[in-house]
């Protein structure tokens, strides 16, 4: 039988690591781990993978990471404007692309 999960975040959402390693912008979404082999744990297996555009205080950078080790970013719906003009295209619905990393 087929374990359906589905995703706990979206495109576009922010969110936050649950160790405080990071907070940013999610902006793809596997429906389960499709890393290179052997670079995750079986406690992460069979949940969303999320490929999130990380923000650091000059940059952003891409982070691969577990479901499980996301969480809603409650403290912030929106990335600040200046932050969101230096790293984003932003459309004409809302939805953010990074402007250093190609999305599919």
């Amino acid at each position: 039988m087929m374990n359906i999960r589905t995703a706990k975040f979206g495109l576009g959402q922010i969110v936050r690591h649950r160790d405080d390693a990071f907070r940013g912008v999610i902006v793809d979404i596997d429906a389960a781990y499709a890393g290179p082999a052997g670079e995750t744990t079986a406690d992460q297996a069979g949940q969303p993978f999320y490929q999130i555009y990380a923000i650091g205080a000059d940059s952003g950078f891409v982070v691969y990471a577990a479901e499980a080790m996301l969480e809603a970013d409650m403290d912030l719906s929106r990335l600040p404007g200046d932050d969101e003009a230096r790293m984003f295209r932003v459309d004409a619905r809302g939805r953010m692309a990074p402007r250093t990393h190609q999305i599919h």
